[in-house]
């Protein structure tokens, strides 16, 4: 009795870590559902937007001028942002933060790219951090979920009229 329930439980145990390492490398490898949060992509993509975003572009080097990625932010590692593709390695780009009154050029160097967000004015960018290691992208987005909320959720007011 005992040695079947041990038998049961190692089974169990197996199929969960081979379920999660499959898990783990669809979404490092093939993409996932993102939810995006902050205003610097705005108006393109809103704050609690649903994303899907696709991994394998980064892995072929398929990351192209104006594509939205998300990638690993170069301040912060913990967290991910969600920029627009603006210059690829060995771009000239001209830029100016909003506090500057002159524009400047940069270039992007070797194994790098710009990224801006939409809303230049409330977007933490390449403008400040520089040109981002194309290593630190994470995936490009491809599709986003447009759904009406009001709809989704049913209300009290909702439930009164029916």
């Amino acid at each position: 009795m005992l040695r079947g329930i041990l038998g049961k439980t190692f089974r169990l145990v197996g199929y969960t870590i081979q379920y999660a390492c499959i898990a783990h490398c669809a979404f490092e490898y093939v993409g996932g559902v993102v939810m995006c949060s902050g205003p610097s992509m705005e108006p393109t993509i809103q704050n609690s937007d649903i994303v899907c975003a696709e991994n394998l572009s980064r892995h072929f080097y398929g990351i192209q001028r104006g594509d939205i990625v998300i990638a690993k932010s170069p301040s912060d590692p913990k967290s991910n942002i969600c920029k627009r593709v603006i210059g690829l390695e060995g771009d000239k780009i001209l830029t100016s933060r909003p506090s500057d009154f002159f524009k400047s050029h940069n270039y992007v160097p070797t194994g790098h790219v710009w990224l801006e967000g939409d809303n230049l004015q409330n977007s933490t960018d390449s403008r400040y951090y520089g040109p981002v290691p194309y290593g630190l992208i994470r995936g490009r987005i491809f599709f986003k979920y447009y759904f009406d909320a009001e709809k989704l959720f049913l209300t009290e007011e909702a439930g009164e009229r029916a």
